[in-house]
């Protein structure tokens, strides 16, 4: 662990990880909602925590993201922030508030800054939303971009299939990822596309890329850490690789409470005034 260059700084900021990219170093990303498992993620020294909308699945019950609102967002982007000391923190701009308008864009941009603390919002989709990363840029709040699969246009595409099986598709992913260098994002998730697509987005930009379901060829990885850890298990894409399966140990260790406060074994005397 400590030959890696950038595990020991204080804070990961967006200069860092370009830094990480410069050098091949490969950057960790992992989704986090709340205090307690932002504070472990931290921790452990994850490079960049992502206060996703993916909470309203995993955390709301939701069967897609769009229902989270902003308010949502910027719950759970607080209860991550005060547990964060080194981590950079990245928050999603939920569906409906920076699409088709630039500055309802930077309005959300600013409260999630200016209430939670965050380090930076990512938001998805390529040219259509230009002038939403410049003007929320101008303001002075790094952007992550994420192109490939976007959870929020699932109507749109009707369907969680790979993108840019297709050529065009592929080409126009690749000419959005340049558009959104050139106005200023510091990094872009590329999600569920081809690896060899992922790869050439990749060589063809100078900032880092985030891929989830996008091959290794990418400068960095992000999973949801419900996902990765086992908690749910209705989900399970090729890309998704379970480190745990913490969801059968919590239902034993309950039954096994269960057990104990029916048997009156809990609390025992020492465990009691």
């Amino acid at each position: 662990m400590s030959d890696y260059l950038y595990r020991n700084v204080n804070k990961v900021t967006t200069n860092i990880l370009q830094l990480m990219r410069n050098q091949d170093e490969k950057i960790a990303m992992l989704t986090a909602y709340d205090y307690s498992l932002a504070k472990l993620l931290d921790m452990a020294k994850i490079d960049v925590i992502l206060v996703g909308d993916s909470a309203a699945n995993v955390m709301a019950g939701y069967k897609t993201t769009l229902p989270i609102t902003l308010d949502d967002m910027i719950y759970h982007a607080c209860s991550v922030v005060r547990a964060v000391e080194r981590a950079l923190v990245v928050v999603d701009l939920p569906f409906g508030t920076y699409q088709g308008n630039s500055k309802e864009a930077l309005h959300s941009a600013i409260r999630i800054m200016k209430e939670s603390g965050a380090d930076a919002v990512k938001l998805e989709g390529g040219i259509e939303v230009r002038e939403s990363i410049e003007r929320i840029i101008s303001a002075g709040i790094p952007v992550m971009g994420h192109l490939g699969l976007m959870p929020q246009s699932i109507n749109k595409f009707g369907t969680y299939a790979v993108r840019a099986t297709d050529p065009k598709e592929a080409e126009k992913i690749l000419s959005d990822a340049l558009v959104l260098q050139k106005y200023g994002c510091f990094s872009i998730v590329l999600e569920k596309i081809p690896a060899h697509v992922a790869a050439q987005i990749t060589n063809e930009l100078t900032i880092p890329t985030i891929g989830i379901g996008a091959g290794n060829q990418v400068n960095g990885q992000v999973l949801v850490l419900h996902d990765m850890l086992g908690i749910t298990q209705q989900f399970s894409p090729r890309f998704l690789r379970r480190y745990h399966n913490l969801s059968e140990e919590i239902i034993r260790a309950v039954g096994n409470y269960i057990e104990d406060v029916k048997k009156c074994d809990f609390p025992n005397d020492k465990e009691q005034y």
